[in-house]
């Protein structure tokens, strides 16, 4: 987009960003608190839904403004929802409406695909799978062991390390957990 359409474009472009690396759900964004944030490792801890948690490597570039918004939205305690709108208030499912709709009006291709942030979901983990494979596309998404998905997922298993080094193909950036 030329031109800004909201109020809050820095939050705009966090959000799609952050679910464009993560491949997170909306809900374990909307949940996100300041103590899941291991700016070390550059590491977010996510709260999927099922009650499980994985710990998802971003870009050193995103870990810096989530810190710098955090900064800025006044999220200092562990425990504070960490996505805030300019009023500091912690976002809801609404912001994520309010922003797809706003978009669909500019781009009339995300109205007629109906795209959302499940839908960046979808597409970031269709390139992990497609690229580095099933077993790394499941780890990436925070797929657990529940529920039938064959044999062979009880085989193929991806760690922390290989979802940092698929960050580094896919974002084109470096990680401190990924070889060099």
């Amino acid at each position: 987009m030329s031109h800004q359409t909201g109020h809050d474009p820095d939050l705009d472009t966090l959000l799609i960003d952050l679910h464009r690396q993560t491949g997170c759900r909306r809900g374990a964004a909307l949940i996100l608190r300041r103590g899941d944030l291991d700016e070390e490792f550059c590491l977010l801890r996510l709260h999927e839904k099922g009650g499980t948690q994985r710990r998802q490597p971003v870009t050193t570039t995103l870990m810096t403004r989530l810190i710098d918004h955090a900064a800025d939205r006044g999220v200092v305690q562990h425990t504070d929802l960490f996505l805030r709108n300019r009023g500091t208030q912690p976002i809801t499912r609404r912001r994520y409406d309010a922003l797809w709709t706003r978009i669909g009006k500019y781009i009339p291709w995300v109205a007629a695909q109906q795209v959302t942030t499940h839908w960046l979901r979808y597409t970031t983990l269709t390139w992990v799978e497609r690229t580095l494979g099933y077993a790394v596309a499941r780890a990436y998404a925070g797929h657990n062991d529940r529920g039938y998905v064959g044999s062979t997922a009880t085989y193929i298993k991806a760690d922390v390390y290989e979802i940092a080094t698929t960050l580094t193909a896919y974002a084109d950036e470096s990680h401190p957990l990924a070889p060099r």
